[in-house]
């Protein structure tokens, strides 16, 4: 079965937009939510993830995965999102072209 690609978008909730606002808790669960997508990239799962560099930044994570439920809950699992620090919302999506 030909594995699906899924797109989810981060936007860090806007209390937590100016940095000097974190605390210890929001920056423990971002290294959480960075470590957890590493370890979907070592399972084959994670294609790509950033984030946009700006004042009010954007995040995207590209999943390949077998269903679209499967990529929900992981979206819906990431400590990011799952601690309320970040809402994500989630695309189906092909990656057309990509550096080799």
């Amino acid at each position: 079965m030909e594995k699906l690609q899924f797109l989810y978008q981060l936007k860090l909730i806007p209390a937590l937009l100016d940095q000097t606002s974190w605390t210890y808790k929001e920056n423990s669960i971002v290294q959480h939510h960075f470590e957890v997508l590493q370890k979907l990239q070592e399972e084959g799962k994670l294609l790509l993830a950033g984030r946009t560099l700006n004042t009010d930044p954007m995040g995207i994570v590209i999943l390949e995965v077998d269903t679209e439920e499967e990529a929900v809950e992981l979206m819906n699992n990431n400590p990011a999102v799952k601690e309320g620090i970040m809402e994500a919302q989630l695309f189906p999506y092909r990656v057309a072209l990509y550096k080799k």
